[in-house]
């Protein structure tokens, strides 16, 4: 990390610096122009391109591999430095073909481009020379062509040192270098998991998305062998006129793109991460997705957010509403749709009142909308029948926070766990559900040492990194944190300062661990007391814990109870109000967290004030004029057990596909079709959408302004990028409509409107406004009324009337759906990083499809050993609840008799949720998924894999130190430009050593 504040001389002038910073930030502060082809402030120092040599003291050195020190004397304009540079980017110049007026990544943007033109370079010295590697153009989303790569490694020190896939190197011992996928395997069929960080960082178009190719300019679309002669007309005119008339052309091509290439801001829509960047359109072609500074993310994409948009222009949209005849579904208009709507809810509410109908709001559109949805249950019919899907998975983790430290939202933000000394993570999958947010995990474990223990029942990718992986027996996780928690009490190795200053309830949670020994843990959930004594130790002993918990914790039936239990440990060790530290209860949507923060729940309006406190009420009546219902109510749990007993008869969701992602789903579809009147919402015509009376059409996130809310409590708006394609709409404009035709008389005109009325009513919002969310700026909740949000939570205390936070007395809640005689194997189900949970808008991307096509049931080699299978065999699982039928995958990710089925599917009869049980956490009513049991019938024993083995999974990543510069410069081609290497001994050379591989190779 840069220590203190410095002064050093650059070109006669003092300028501040951070004492060891790269030297190059200094300069770029400065505004210093300084050609620096492979430096990316993201991806650190690489030192493979030599053109930001500058003097230091007298000696010729990289800026970016040198660290800033008090006193230095820089300058830049000497000679020797000037040619040294125009040496160094004459050598890269040899290895690209430059045509930038024809060239797709013409944009603007070009690093190899713009320092052509700032270097003033008229020809090049060395002329280019093809390369003995075709185009690699096998993988679905981008193209690797060689002749264009100047092997800066930019690409290679993102995907092993940022991304840390470990899939590209470069083999700088070869008579031609190149990049390598896996050392030398074809792209699609390697260990790429298509992040896209390789792209994003490329400085040329050796690495350009497929999106891009043919589309983004002028003259880039004609068909190849025109194209190879404009190229050549270009490399032609060259040797008379020189670069420069040449680059005014292309830079007037460029100009002239921004008349019809839009760039917008927008927020990914898939998992909480909230990943930020502009997408690229061209009227309703999607060119790219470009990250570049987004505050949770930086430069850092995962396949779904960077390829994953086909779904927008899907021919499958819903682009006008739909209503049920008794032959099927008709077109309609949307006047007849919304006075249906009207009548029908009228109807109900005078004939059974407000609460026999039912709201639900989509984790997937804005707070704006789940806002607005709420408000219409509540202001407009009457009703606190009101939730969203934060009830399938985060609402024990919510619960379990708040009963102990009083905000359900993670300790602080994703650099914190970056920072921390000790990760854990239990029962999540986060290289999978979370990828960027486990980019800054492998990274900071692999190049700080943080250490890492994992704890889940099947072998994914954290796991086989963690320092420790540890295998639970299903649903005992509750056991052997408090048994880890009485042990530190036991051994006096607690916070004791910390617990005195800043928690209360220590004497009773000590007695609610009373039976809590290690041996009855090892007895329980199979993990031995050795172990637990050592991950007492590693909490104990880091500078810093943070724990990590999704799904694997909180489907069971005491998620609530192992939330708390893991917050009590957090707590108990002083590992909250400080950075580097605390709970991390992992949101599953992109805004699942902001859905809760609206009130789009049956007991709390937005910020999590209670329906039932009379103040909270008396506010809400002030702003809409209406009184608020004052009872909770029901849970969207809890209303299908209503619709089957007849309580409840109508209900509008929105952009949920309930009848699939909710448990039981074989209940759940028996249940709406009894609904007397059902409105859904949704972008495209779902299974659930099969029960309606009524369909909406919406409108995704690229045709909307809004804001969403991220897991690190991250407030962040987004950009109408597209307008609504055919009749959809903008899910606030619907709502806003069906209020209106019931009465209500709202006139927003745009989202920003909605939000001022949150900050109004919302003291976690008070201080958010449209205009402190400008472009990528971003707050995190709570926000003060003058704009100061809250990246760190607890920093002066926990928000309880005493300040203190409290240790809670949870109890342990068994499976209810152990293995028996008949139902033998456990089932476990959850994400898989290229589909998103059923997959309505990742099958929608043709390239995401080929990657997996479908879904299949991991078996492990015992298992399947001892039942005949293989991969490609079908097999039958039933359970008490319902039966599937898929093919089987033998892998070793999974052991003994545990099974693991991923959620996508493209057939709603595959659904894992055919398989669960209506049972489900005691507190907070969310399904207990992954307590299923099941038996597995053998269908046939033959059959295609259902794993294609393009398939990143079989890949074989070639981990390395970043892109080994060290290699290069050992080359007996190299001379560093300028000076010999010996005048560069015990300077640059060795600045980058331990980063280079150079001390190993």
């Amino acid at each position: 990390m840069p220590g203190p504040d410095i002064q050093l001389q650059i070109d006669g002038g003092s300028y501040a610096a951070r004492q060891g910073e790269p030297l190059i930030d200094a300069l770029n502060r400065a505004q210093v122009e300084l050609p620096q082809v492979c430096y990316h402030p993201q991806l650190g120092p690489i030192q493979t391109c030599d053109t930001c040599v500058v003097e230091v003291d007298g000696q010729l050195v990289r800026a970016c591999g040198t660290p800033a020190r008090a006193g230095m004397r820089v300058r830049t304009a000497v000679q020797a430095a000037q040619q040294a540079r125009e040496e160094a980017f004459d050598r890269l110049l040899a290895n690209h073909l430059l045509y930038c007026t024809v060239c797709d990544n013409n944009n603007g943007n070009c690093t190899v481009h713009n320092t052509t033109k700032l270097m003033g370079v008229q020809h090049q010295n060395r002329p280019f020379q093809p390369k003995p590697s075709a185009v690699d153009d096998s993988n679905p989303f981008y193209r690797y062509d060689p002749d264009q790569c100047i092997l800066c490694g930019r690409c290679v020190e993102a995907c092993q040192n940022l991304q840390v896939n470990e899939t590209l190197s470069i083999d700088w011992e070869a008579e031609s270098p190149r990049v390598l996928w896996d050392g030398g395997r074809e792209i699609n069929g390697s260990s790429c998991v298509s992040c896209g960080h390789c792209v994003s960082v490329c400085p040329c178009n050796a690495l350009m998305e497929k999106s891009m190719l043919g589309e983004a300019g002028y003259f880039t679309g004609i068909e190849l062998p025109m194209f190879n002669s404009a190229v050549a007309l270009v490399k032609n005119v060259e040797p008379s006129l020189g670069y420069v008339p040449i680059l005014n052309i292309s830079e007037i091509e460029a100009a002239g793109r921004e008349g019809y290439i839009r760039r917008t801001k927008t927020v990914c829509t898939y998992c909480g991460v909230g990943c930020s960047f502009e997408v690229w359109t061209k009227d309703r072609h999607i060119l790219k997705v470009e990250p570049t500074h987004g505050p949770a993310n930086g430069v850092s994409t995962c396949i779904k957010g960077k390829f994953g948009w086909d779904y927008v222009n899907s021919p499958e949209r819903l682009t006008t509403p739909l209503i049920r005849e008794e032959w099927g579904f008709r077109e309609a208009s949307w006047d007849e749709a919304l006075n249906l709507i009207a009548r029908r809810f009228r109807e109900i509410r005078a004939e059974s009142g407000p609460d026999a109908l039912a709201f639900i709001a989509s984790s997937k559109t804005t707070n704006e909308e789940a806002f607005l949805m709420q408000k219409l249950a509540r202001a407009v019919v009457g009703t606190n029948n009101m939730d969203n899907c934060s009830r399938y998975c985060q609402s024990p983790a919510t619960l379990g926070l708040w009963r102990t430290v009083g905000y359900g939202g993670d300790s602080g933000s994703i650099s914190d766990i970056e920072q921390a000394g000790l990760v854990i993570g239990i029962g999540t999958n986060t290289a999978e559900s979370h990828p960027v947010l486990a980019t800054r995990v492998k990274r900071s474990h692999k190049l700080r040492g943080q250490r890492l223990i994992m704890v889940d029942l099947r072998e994914h990718e954290l796991a086989r990194r963690a320092d420790l992986f540890v295998q639970p027996r299903p649903g005992t996780d509750f056991v052997w944190l408090n048994a880890v928690s009485r042990y530190i009490l036991e051994q006096g190795l607690e916070k004791k300062d910390f617990l005195a200053r800043w928690v209360n309830d220590l004497d009773g949670f000590r007695a609610s661990l009373e039976g809590y020994t290690l041996a009855h843990a090892e007895a329980v959930t199979g993990i031995a007391q050795d172990t637990l004594r050592q991950i007492a130790r590693e909490i104990v002993q880091a500078d810093g814990t943070c724990i990590l918990w999704a799904m694997g914790v909180t489907q069971q039936m005491g998620g609530s109870e192992t939330s708390s239990a893991i917050s009590n440990l957090l707590l108990l060790t002083g590992n909250y109000m400080r950075p580097g530290a605390g709970a991390y209860p992992l949101r599953g949507h992109n805004n699942v967290q902001g859905a809760s923060d609206m009130g789009a729940m049956p007991n709390y309006v937005t910020g999590y004030q209670k329906v039932d406190d009379p103040g909270v009420r008396a506010r809400y009546a002030a702003e809409w004029g209406v009184d608020l219902p004052a009872s909770r109510g029901l849970d969207n749990h809890e209303m299908v057990h209503a619709i089957h007993a007849g309580e409840l008869r109508a209900m509008y969701l929105k952009g949920e596909e309930m009848s699939l992602v909710d448990s039981n789903s074989n209940y759940v579809d028996a249940a709406l079709e009894k609904l007397d009147f059902f409105v859904v919402q949704d972008v495209f015509f779902s299974h659930t959408a099969s029960f309606a009376d009524v369909v909406l059409p919406a409108s995704p996130s690229l045709e909307k302004d809004g804001t969403f809310t991220n897991t690190e409590r991250r407030i962040q708006r987004l950009y109408r990028a597209l307008e609504p394609r055919g009749g959809s709409r903008p899910d606030w404009e619907i709502i806003q409509l069906v209020a209106n035709r019931l009465g209500a008389g709202w006139t927003y005109t745009h989202p920003s409107q909605i939000m001022a009325e949150i900050a109004r009513l919302t003291p976690l919002y008070a201080g958010v406004t449209y205009e402190r969310l400008e472009g990528f700026r971003s707050l995190q909740w709570p926000v003060h009324p003058d704009g100061t949000d809250t990246p760190l939570l607890f920093k002066d205390g926990f928000p309880f009337p005493d300040g203190k936070a409290r240790l809670y007395p949870a109890q342990f809640v068994p499976p209810v759906e152990p293995p028996t005689e008949e139902y033998d194997l456990h089932f476990n189900n959850g994400r898989m990083l290229e589909h998103f949970h059923e997959g309505n808008m990742t099958f929608k991307t043709g390239g995401i499809a080929q990657k997996v096509p479908g879904t299949f049931v991991e078996v492990s080699p015992e298992l399947a050993g001892e039942r005949g299978l293989q991969t490609g065999s079908v097999v039958r699982l039933v359970s008490r609840h319902g039966a599937v039928r898929v093919p089987v995958l033998v892998t070793e990710r999974v052991s003994g008799h545990q099974l693991y089925m991923p959620m996508n599917t493209q057939d709603a009869a595959q659904a894992v949720n055919r398989l669960t049980g209506s049972h489900a956490d005691l507190s907070t009513h969310t399904p207990a998924y992954k307590d299923t049991a099941v038996r597995l019938e053998v269908l046939s024993v033959d059959g295609p894999p259902p794993l294609p083995r393009t398939n990143h999974r079989y890949g074989h990543p070639t981990p390395q130190n970043g892109v080994e510069v060290g290699r290069k410069w050992r080359r007996p081609d190299y001379v560093f430009p300028g000076a010999s290497l010996t005048m560069l001994e015990g300077s640059s050379l060795n600045a980058r050593a331990d980063r280079s591989g150079g001390a190993d190779d």
